[in-house]
């Protein structure tokens, strides 16, 4: 007997949640996937080896809950990310997403609002309304970038709830300057989140928003180990914020929400930070590589801080995407007209997306 299923939207989802989509990018198993921004090096094998080392030690307690406040990997974010942060200052979760869920979950929600300046993360919004709170959209000049005059006049408009600076930006790789994230603090009285995700790729001596926590009790500063630190796989965000926004966190996550062999992982990765992020000059010199290459193919690149590319002049997205499908190629298409996205591989993975964009102008 065939089994009957009830349609979507005949269930008793909520009536703000109807009509929306989950977040995802294509998966195919493509010999080159450069779609997701992911960090295409694997973790050194002397780094990897003393995290299995480390997974096996907390395996001899398994049968045991976790340490609920993760003091050891705190501690290890606070020594990496330096300027005299301390444990409690520090929080992490299940990738990046959930850390901002907690923020939206304990200072938006329902009858609340949050804020960001489009094109933005895509899952900005997305998390915002799962939180039940309403997202409202800025705006940004044709090249991406916002001033600071401008970001303050939008945001004080806004009067938000909860600010979300991408710092640099996704989708577009924009920079943020320091100058611009002072002017939103001051424009709102709301908690604002600077998403450094992307930090590390930004050029040598970049200040960090991290240098505007003093004295600044409603800013926060997310980062992910997924992108420089090659752990994606792995599921590891955190931010830094003033001890009483770790309070607020503490009230809405689940109880023993990292997991023991995430944190074994986690607090070994960050003990060897020096190794992990060998690869960023490399990743960084590949994004360099393609903006140059696809410049020279009549393509219009963005000026990048990240370990990805955006560039626009594309006459058919959706026909180019294809196009580099076919030829085992992934990007992504991410809905800006006339756009694709391409994250910077390794010098194998960059060769061949270059070799097969220059295969499709060539044919058409």
């Amino acid at each position: 007997m065939a089994r009957v299923s009830v349609r979507f939207d005949d269930l008793p989802i909520r009536d703000d949640l109807r009509g929306l989509k989950p977040y995802g990018a294509p998966q195919a198993p493509l010999p080159v996937a450069l779609n997701v921004n992911e960090n295409t090096h694997p973790v050194p094998a002397e780094v990897t080896e003393h995290i299995l080392d480390s997974i096996a030690r907390a395996m001899s307690e398994i049968n045991r809950y976790p340490d609920r406040e993760f003091t050891s990997l705190r501690e290890g974010f606070a020594d990496y990310l330096g300027h005299g942060l301390t444990h409690d200052q520090i929080w992490s979760a299940n990738g990046s997403n959930e850390v901002l869920q907690h923020v939206l979950q304990a200072f938006a929600g329902p009858g609340r609002t949050a804020f960001g300046f489009a094109p933005t993360y895509s899952m900005y919004p997305l998390l915002s309304r799962g939180t039940g709170a309403e997202w409202i959209s800025g705006e940004r000049s044709p090249d991406f970038t916002v001033d600071a005059g401008w970001a303050a006049e939008q945001i004080a408009d806004a009067a938000a709830d909860v600010v979300f600076l991408c710092a640099p930006n996704n989708p577009t790789g924009t920079p943020l300057t320091i100058d611009v994230i002072e002017a939103a603090y001051d424009a709102t009285d709301g908690i604002v989140v600077v998403d450094e995700a992307y930090f590390e790729f930004a050029p040598h001596g970049t200040p960090s928003a991290l240098t505007l926590l003093p004295g600044r009790e409603r800013l926060i500063v997310s980062r992910t180990m997924s992108k420089a630190f090659a752990f994606a796989g792995a599921r590891v965000g955190y931010l830094a914020a003033d001890p009483a926004v770790i309070d607020a966190l503490r009230l809405v996550r689940l109880p023993y929400h990292l997991s023991a062999l995430t944190q074994a992982a986690a607090t070994a990765a960050l003990r060897h930070a020096p190794i992990m992020l060998s690869m960023v000059d490399e990743i960084i010199a590949q994004r360099d590589r393609i903006t140059a290459n696809i410049q020279a193919l009549g393509y219009e690149p963005y000026d990048s801080w990240t370990n990805f590319v955006l560039f626009g002049g594309v006459a058919d997205p959706a026909a180019t995407w294809q196009a580099l499908y076919d030829r085992g190629v992934l990007i992504r298409d991410i809905g800006i007209p006339g756009h694709l996205r391409v994250t910077a591989g390794t010098e194998d993975e960059t060769t061949a997306f270059l070799d097969a964009l220059a295969s499709i102008d060539s044919a058409a």
